[in-house]
């Protein structure tokens, strides 16, 4: 069982019959009450948030996941598309491809949501190794690795202006997604980043 005192960010517990993970825990005095903690977590089947109060005393049962490396292939309507990392069939096609592979090198594939995901989907690119999630014997998700290392494909020239931030500007990466960096990365340039926060990390030289 899992404690009050043990509930921090990344442990992962059970409410409801449904595995979840805690994304961010901080105590709160209530006025002549004990202190409760005030969670944010995400439900590692549906990728849904909830927000919750737990108050000393209280006791959890751990969520039990065991994890697996995967590989990401590609996406599709809103869906993307897994295997393990160990499966060497040629099989990292497009859907239209896909239909037509031999039904047992399909047995190793999983697909999941963006919404299951979550925001770090959009730093997924083809080949990424991620780590799957198992629950009660199927796979439920992927976690991304904190930093990624992503491919700047468009960049604005390094003048300052009117932008999102002080000494920042917007670049769209090789996945599509879109960042704020330091004003002197361009175009070309690989960098680093959190796939927690979105946040730029470095260039790398």
């Amino acid at each position: 069982m899992i404690s009050y005192s043990d509930l921090k960010k990344g442990v992962q517990i059970i409410l409801d019959g449904e595995p979840y993970e805690i994304i961010e825990a901080r105590p709160l005095k209530m006025a002549q009450r004990r202190v409760v903690l005030q969670t944010k977590l995400r439900n590692l089947i549906t990728g849904n948030l909830i927000s919750r109060n737990f108050q000393q005393g209280e006791t959890f049962e751990g969520a039990e996941i065991s994890k697996f490396e995967a590989k990401f292939l590609y996406s599709h309507r809103g869906r993307f598309f897994f295997c393990q990392k160990d499966n060497t069939s040629p099989s990292e096609a497009k859907p239209s491809e896909v239909r037509d592979e031999a039904k047992p090198q399909r047995s190793k594939r999983f697909d999941l949501t963006q919404e299951q995901i979550g925001q770090s989907s959009k730093f997924l690119k083809p080949g990424q190794i991620v780590q799957g999630m198992i629950f009660e014997e199927k796979v439920i998700n992927v976690s991304l690795p904190i930093k990624v290392q992503l491919k700047v494909v468009e960049a604005p020239p390094g003048v300052k202006g009117e932008r999102a931030q002080p000494g920042t500007k917007l670049v769209t990466l090789e996945t599509g997604a879109k960042i704020n960096v330091p004003l002197f990365i361009e175009a070309g340039d690989i960098i680093e980043l959190n796939t927690e926060t979105g946040e730029y990390v470095k260039r790398i030289e």
